[in-house]
């Protein structure tokens, strides 16, 4: 059997991360977007050590797979790198900058002199009742939260005593940033603050040296094993203790004498963190929450297009969708249609039943309350709500709950199944055209629909959208499916069904027509690309000579350009004012290609442990559209790098023209979808 090589998952997800860090670097990115991508890093890197790390660690562990073939250590050193990069931009570009702009962040300085009073009566009129000194001990059982921040306190008092105090920064309660104006304008970090005046709190101390430390504690909720019905309260349960989980990272100021540090280590059971020596401020996230005018030096604005050539002229989104599928695409189009899906919905009295799946719900979901409306409408709604989309159960939890009261059906995934998919079916007392569906790429979020690019396909293809009827059906029972008892289906690819077999199909048939001398392709958008059964069939192709082109923001595992393997395949990123999050296939099929679009990214966890699905795009008008847009994505040579067999991130050549694809995208469905003027 041919040998094939992989990178590792976790270290090309710190390549990406890495792509996102080089933005905040470019002189040409205007300077508050920079920031926001310096945010973005921050909070990247925090998931990071919540979600990934204790994973790399728990494999150093193992004899078999002794330190994960140097993962951890690799990783380390990759962090390591970016956060000293991390540190020069914020010093020597960032922060000059915003001086240039009369914006002083003090930053690793002394608060200036004739700030000191102003600060003084920011920390007691609005700090110093957030504030909850406590004392460490060799035997206390005191537990810091999940990336809060904390200052550690080394205070010696006049009898000649050393103790050490942790003190809260309630960023939280409080702005982590002060902004001062006098003949020009201050920033102050909240902890630079509170540093200032911790002779407050300790009088009697003869001296006090202070240090920023935050912990960062592992995520992962580890409900494969538990098989009781009750899933909502166990996730509820889990949830409350998550930030008490295993630390996977000790990150503290440069400076703490060793002695404190291991004593620091030692009490609060910290051995089997990192220690990383980070800078003297911690959680940088907070950046994007900087108290300045957003439009001093920001993207031109993009306003939304409409989703429609012409205007309904009276008739509902229902009546157009029956008569010709339609495409919207976020964030460049408005998604007025997807709210308008479902509120005609709620009030049609030609529909009779609502389906629809929630992954992320929007906080102030205007899709709940429409199936809410819908509901006490007198119509049947079933939603099949995602209860271990990490970090968003409790927001889900609360719309569950909320729909519930008003009479909707609630279906929790359970342990064994997790739903993915993104999808909604209408069912009406029309013989002619009983079904109306959305499919689409991203959640039906109409917060992240801002600043994410997805499809979503509104269709009344009877066919298909019966398919769909069988899959809700199928949900409803909860049950992982049975190899002897697999429904069919043939427009729908379903994980866990027919999807993971549909795509090597596909990629054998480009195989195929390669062998035959005939000109075979494939192109993929997708998020992640891990799962090496789909990966070593995309080297089967490309050493057939089937030319392959992928673009994948995050995760890849696959190893392009290595003679034997992957000569023919080319990886691009796009790392831009959107985030890329559309996953989209496309098999040239001689001259007819086969277009699908859907949730599913090439991972394990999307093909082995989730419901996911990818439909077809049939309209050829549409079609044509998507051809279009992803070639525009592929010619971009201004935000777009490609990833060597090394992993390395390298710039696309620039020749003419210059394509800058996301404004490409924009300029070219300006062209078709008019704005409103």
């Amino acid at each position: 059997m041919v040998s094939r090589s992989f990178f590792n998952r976790d270290i090309s997800w710190l390549s990406f991360n890495q792509c996102v860090l080089a933005e905040a670097g470019k002189e040409a990115v205007p300077l508050m977007e920079r920031i926001r991508f310096l945010s973005i890093y921050s909070s990247n890197l925090d998931e990071f050590y919540r979600v990934r790390m204790p994973t790399i660690m728990a494999l150093q562990k193992i004899e078999k797979v002794k330190d994960n073939s140097g993962v951890y250590s690799q990783a380390t050193e990759i962090i390591n790198k970016q956060q000293n990069q991390y540190g020069e931009i914020l010093n020597h570009s960032i922060i000059p900058a915003l001086k240039k702009q009369g914006l002083n962040l003090i930053y690793n300085e002394q608060i200036p002199a004739g700030l000191l009073t102003a600060a003084e009566d920011y920390f007691f009129t609005q700090v110093a009742g957030f504030l909850q000194p406590k004392r460490l001990s060799p035997n206390d059982d005191y537990f810091p939260k999940n990336n809060q921040l904390y200052i550690l306190a080394i205070v010696q008092f006049q009898a000649g005593d050393e103790e050490m105090f942790l003190i809260n920064i309630p960023s939280g309660d409080v702005s982590r940033f002060f902004k001062i104006k006098t003949n020009e304008t201050y920033i102050l970090f909240l902890e630079d603050i509170i540093k200032l005046n911790l002779h407050r709190l300790f009088p009697a101390a003869v001296s006090i040296a202070a240090y920023n430390i935050k912990i960062t504690r592992d995520a992962e909720m580890n409900l494969e094993d538990e098989y009781d019905t009750n899933l909502l309260k166990k996730i509820e349960k889990q949830l409350a203790k998550r930030d008490f989980g295993l630390a996977t990272r000790f990150l503290y100021q440069p400076g703490i004498p060793l002695r404190n540090l291991q004593a620091v280590i030692q009490g609060l059971n910290l051995s089997k963190a990192s220690a990383v020596e980070g800078g003297t401020y911690h959680n940088l996230k907070d950046l994007a929450q900087l108290p300045v005018d957003r439009s001093i030096d920001s993207y031109p604005e993009w306003p939304a297009l409409p989703s429609f050539e012409n205007e309904f002229n009276g008739r509902t989104l229902l009546a157009r969708i029956i008569e010709e599928d339609r495409m919207i695409h976020t964030p460049y189009q408005s998604y007025g249609p997807v709210l308008r899906f479902f509120n005609e919905a709620a009030i049609d009295n030609t529909v009779e039943e609502i389906y629809t799946t929630l992954y992320r719900v929007a906080s102030d979901s205007k899709i709940v309350n429409a199936l809410i409306s819908a509901a006490k409408n007198g119509k049947k709604v079933v939603v099949m709500v995602e209860l271990k989309a990490r970090f968003d159960e409790a927001n889900n939890i609360k719309w569950a709950k909320k729909m519930k009261s008003a009479g909707v059906r609630i279906l929790y995934s359970n342990n064994t199944i997790k739903v993915h998919a993104k999808i909604a079916l209408i069912k009406r007392n029309d013989p002619q055209a009983p079904y109306i569906g959305l499919l689409a790429t991203g959640n039906l979020n109409e917060n992240t629909a801002r600043f994410y690019t997805d499809h979503i396909l509104l269709t009344a293809h009877q066919p298909l959208l019966a398919e769909m009827d069988e899959l809700f059906t199928f949900l409803k029972k909860r049950k992982k499916p049975e190899t002897e008892n697999v429904i069919s289906f043939k427009h729908l690819l379903i994980a866990q069904f027919n999807l993971h077999a549909r795509f090597l199909e596909l990629i054998d048939r480009e195989i195929a027509y390669a062998k035959q001398g005939i000109p075979a392709g494939i192109t993929i958008k997708l998020n992640n690309l891990e799962e090496e059964v789909l990966i070593g069939k995309l080297y089967e192709a490309s050493d057939a000579g089937v030319k392959i082109k992928l673009i994948v923001r995050s995760v890849c595992r696959l190893v392009p350009g290595v003679p034997g393997q992957s000569g023919n395949i080319t990886v691009k990123r796009i790392v831009d004012r959107y985030l890329e999050h559309g996953r989209v296939f496309i098999f040239d099929n001689n001259g007819d290609p086969d277009i699908f679009m859907g949730s599913a990214d090439w991972m394990n966890r999307n093909i082995y442990r989730r419901i996911e699905v990818c439909f077809p795009v049939y309209a050829p008008r549409i079609k044509e559209q998507l051809a279009q847009l992803l070639a525009l994505q592929w010619s971009d040579n201004v935000q777009a790098i490609s990833i060597d067999h090394a992993l390395s991130n390298l710039p696309v050549k620039s020749e003419p023209p210059v394509v800058r694809s996301q404004e490409a995208v924009y300029n070219f469905l300006s062209k078709i979808y008019k704005p409103v003027t």
